[in-house]
């Protein structure tokens, strides 16, 4: 089975007040077991860690610049 890699930038919508979490799963059911999913957002996401753990994820993050973090 092919990789692929799914990204979300969800930094526009926090910067509008909306709730991004409903995005973030809809955009992680798509991954399949080798896939890669990125999220780009403005804070280094913790919360997102257990939750995506549960899942079978793991992860990195990296802080690209201020208020960018990137998580893989």
């Amino acid at each position: 089975m092919e990789q692929k890699m799914i990204e979300l930038d969800v930094r526009e919508d926090l910067k509008n007040k909306m709730e991004p979490f409903q995005k973030i799963m809809e955009a992680v059911k798509q991954c399949n077991k080798n896939d890669i999913f990125i999220l780009h957002a403005p804070f280094k996401p913790t919360p997102l860690f257990a939750v995506l753990k549960v899942k079978g994820f793991t992860h990195e993050e990296e802080e690209l610049e201020k208020k960018h973090w990137k998580k893989c």
